[in-house]
């Protein structure tokens, strides 16, 4: 039996090092896992730390942001393995302090969007048959999917194409850089935009692998991990102030990604779905309410 791949982006810490933590429990001797990290240090340290544990992931360097530690990755893989079987794209930023800040807005959507698609466009191609995709997305995006205007969420609901999601983060940025937000019907809120981005992505990048008749079992999806107590988001958070959400362990956040991650092979749903605790909601289109 081929040894199956995975990769984990922003795996050093949180979310992601529990996401590598059980992968490599259930995938075993049958895989390999990569906990990517922008950080070697940090990287290493998680590493070690899951050694520890008696798990063997590997390491390799890979920010999300920078064009070369990309292509050098997808390189490594190809020559290493040949292929991918999973992908999980975890690596992101919170919301900064700053809502106002246009540089900050534009480090949030080159980090937790555009950052994520430059990722996926290297190795998605790489995927075998029975690969599986998870972005890390968030229920921050269904709320700033509520805050925008109604001419903005019709232009979320009239997306047909990987390059109509890219539009509305460019139109994001350009509506905040000149200071039009309000009138334009965006929210400042950059981080919820940017998963708003991804959501969407996922749906359009589902579609088109779909049209693929050569790339067999290939399910994308898209999900929040919960209220995860994590230094990102919520460390300084009271459990008074948690937006009416409870705060869950890593182990918790872990579930669904995994189980996405691990879709048997012949699943054909969820297919190109945003997911909270194993349930498909599609907010965008049919106004579902999240039940959190």
């Amino acid at each position: 039996m081929a040894i199956r791949v995975a990769v984990v982006t922003g795996g050093n810490k949180g979310i992601g090092l529990e996401i590598v933590r059980v992968l490599c429990r259930q995938l075993g001797d049958g895989g390999v896992v990569y906990l990517t990290a922008r950080d070697e240090s940090r990287g290493q340290q998680a590493v070690e730390l899951l050694r520890k544990e008696g798990l063997t992931p590997k390491f390799h360097i890979l920010d999300v942001t920078d064009a070369g530690t990309i292509s050098r990755y997808r390189d490594y893989i190809e020559k290493t393995h040949g292929g991918l079987d999973i992908l999980v794209n975890n690596a992101g930023i919170g919301t900064p302090q700053d809502l106002s800040s246009y540089d900050q807005a534009q480090t949030v959507i080159a980090t937790n969007f555009t950052g994520l698609l430059e990722v996926s466009r290297s190795l998605i191609p790489l995927l075998r048959s029975g690969g599986r995709v998870v972005h890390l997305a968030s229920t921050m995006a269904h709320m700033a999917f509520t805050q925008v205007g109604d001419r903005v969420r019709a232009k979320f609901r009239q997306v047909s194409s990987e390059q109509d999601v890219i539009d509305l983060m460019s139109d994001f940025l350009k509506a905040h850089k000149a200071r039009t937000i309000v009138e334009e019907g965006w929210t400042e809120w950059s981080y919820g935009i940017s998963k708003l981005g991804v959501v969407s992505l996922a749906t359009m990048q589902a579609q088109e692998i779909s049209k693929d008749a050569s790339r067999q079992d290939i399910l994308i999806n898209s999900c929040c991990p919960g209220f995860v107590q994590t230094d990102m988001m919520t460390a300084n958070l009271s459990e008074d102030n948690c937006f009416g959400r409870q705060k869950i362990s890593t182990l918790e956040g872990a579930d669904t990604p995994v189980y996405l991650a691990t879709l048997p092979a012949g699943s054909t749903e969820p297919h190109g779905k945003f997911l909270l605790r194993r349930q498909v909601y599609e907010f965008i289109n049919n106004d579902r309410e999240i039940q959190f």
